[in-house]
């Protein structure tokens, strides 16, 4: 291929004035394929350059009409969203647009790269337009159900260091340190640094090497949000740097 990094291949960012972003709808059921297409086709700022019914026809497509983003469903026959996803957002953004909510999908595909994680009717057709918008300039989207899961598995999960060994995924700035997350550790500390529920899981988040952006995405609430809980959860635990705070709430300082 003559261009191993597509964006340049890509219209530029979405601005007022701009040609409307192109979208790449693969989903196998056609009647929610047929309707997201007239949905996106008819709004100003959005249109449906191409469609697929499994993963390698959205492969194929993406090829062929480079568009500014893909809409992925997780399960499809053939090659399905999941397998599909690693080789599609080397081509372009990525949103999995899907019925399924469990952890472990969720997990998995945030881990293997999507940009975003749609819950079919947790969203609004204004809130979908804003998150293909989003998702294009690398803003994360998540709905309440994939953050519901995900915040579960961190209540859940509870690595080896709580039993003395070092948290090396501290240092590991990938979400998939999601999965290594201990609650147990973070309730006793919760009490001990007087941190609400909110602040623990904020500050369980800061922990697992998380951005600004991604916690807000995961907690579906804004950045400036997420900012205000830092201020304070850095204040109950006399820290002034994500690594302070994060070494105390992890009890190795």
């Amino acid at each position: 291929m003559q261009d191993s990094h597509p964006q340049p291949d890509f219209p530029g960012p979405a601005s007022p004035g701009c040609a409307p972003l192109r979208l790449l709808v693969a989903d196998d059921n056609p009647v929610v394929r047929a309707g997201l297409v007239a949905l996106l086709s008819g709004r100003d700022d959005t249109t449906v350059v191409a469609e697929a019914a499994d993963g390698r026809e959205a492969y194929q497509a993406a090829l062929e009409h480079r568009p500014d983003v893909i809409l992925l469903d997780v399960r499809m026959p053939g090659v399905d969203g999941m397998s599909a996803l690693p080789h599609l957002v080397r081509l372009a953004p990525v949103m999995m647009l899907t019925y399924s909510h469990e952890t472990e999908t969720v997990r998995e595909a945030l881990r293997l790269g999507a940009g975003g994680y749609l819950v079919h009717g947790e969203f609004t057709t204004e809130q979908l337009g804003r998150a293909v918008r989003d998702v294009r300039e690398g803003r994360p989207h998540v709905t309440p159900g994939a953050a519901s899961a995900l915040l579960t598995e961190l209540r859940r999960s509870a690595p080896a260091h709580a039993e003395g060994q070092h948290p090396l995924f501290v240092r590991d700035k990938n979400p998939q340190a999601l999965s290594q997350l201990q609650s147990s550790v973070g309730q006793s500390c919760r009490s001990r640094f007087r941190l609400s529920t909110r602040e623990a899981e904020i500050m369980d988040l800061i922990a697992s090497g998380m951005s600004n952006q991604q916690i807000a995405a995961v907690c579906f609430i804004s950045e400036k949000t997420v900012k205000n809980h830092i201020n304070r959860i850095f204040a109950k635990l006399h820290s002034t740097t994500r690594s302070q705070a994060t070494a105390k709430w992890l009890g190795v300082v």
